[in-house]
């Protein structure tokens, strides 16, 4: 059986009413936007406190976020949103575990939270291995100006070090724009549910799903390119080597 192509799917009226498919697939591009600009704050936030703890010299500090990269990093993705969707709230007492069922947009707010929560602990990875690879001077010129410890790392350390590490944080930027996509599970309409939508209503599987690979592919070239951009333009010579 020969397949039929139809490229004129996306400007056919889709059946939830929406507008046409292409309205439905954009739709779906506004949630992967607003999960993975969420999920990215909370990952360079937590990721950045957590990667400052592990450098500390306090060992109760260090072993607590060394438990918290362990956790994140080493459970999948997709088991820990469905722990936060399904398992949380009926751990929680009941007031607190029927409000999370009932919130609006639950699984945009779990999706986002959750991503951001996994991918934070790969940023830990990362912001400590740039405070790391800082000659040991620098720190101590910081104690010498007679700076605290949170002065040393907010004026000092952190400045050069993330100026450092943008190329692989611009890496995991956009691995949290994809593990969005997985929040389809707990039923986010994002952009890989509404590509999964199109082609069960339409049929029309191979045009689906190119859309949605050229949609991913224009927003992760985009955000790549911006990143390339700050990286030049924070680039400190001989830390890093622009191109």
């Amino acid at each position: 059986m020969s397949y039929n192509w139809n490229w004129g799917i996306f400007w056919e009226l889709n059946p939830e009413g929406t507008g046409t498919y292409l309205d439905m697939l954009l739709m779906g591009l506004r949630w992967t936007l607003a999960a993975a600009a969420l999920a990215a704050v909370i990952a360079l936030v937590f990721g950045s406190i957590i990667g400052v703890i592990r450098t500390l010299q306090h060992r109760g500090l260090v072993l607590a976020g060394d438990a918290w990269v362990e956790f994140f990093r080493n459970i999948p993705l997709l088991v820990q949103l469905f722990l936060w969707y399904f398992v949380l709230p009926e751990l929680l007492p009941k007031a607190a575990g029927m409000w999370l069922k009932t919130l609006p947009n639950a699984s945009f707010w779990t999706g986002a939270i959750g991503v951001g929560l996994f991918m934070s602990s790969r940023v830990a990875e990362q912001v400590k291995a740039g405070i790391r690879s800082l000659p040991r001077g620098q720190s101590m010129a910081g104690t010498a100006l007679g700076l605290t410890t949170a002065q040393t790392y907010r004026y000092v350390l952190l400045p050069m070090a993330f100026r450092i590490i943008l190329p692989p944080l611009t890496s995991e930027l956009l691995n949290t724009v994809k593990n969005t996509s997985v929040a389809l599970t707990i039923g986010l309409m994002e952009l890989t549910a509404r590509t999964r939508a199109m082609q069960e209503y339409s049929f029309q599987v191979f045009e689906a799903f190119t859309a949605a690979t050229l949609i991913y592919l224009a927003l992760n070239a985009t955000l790549t390119f911006l990143m390339r951009r700050l990286e030049r333009a924070v680039s400190v010579p001989g830390y890093v080597t622009g191109k």
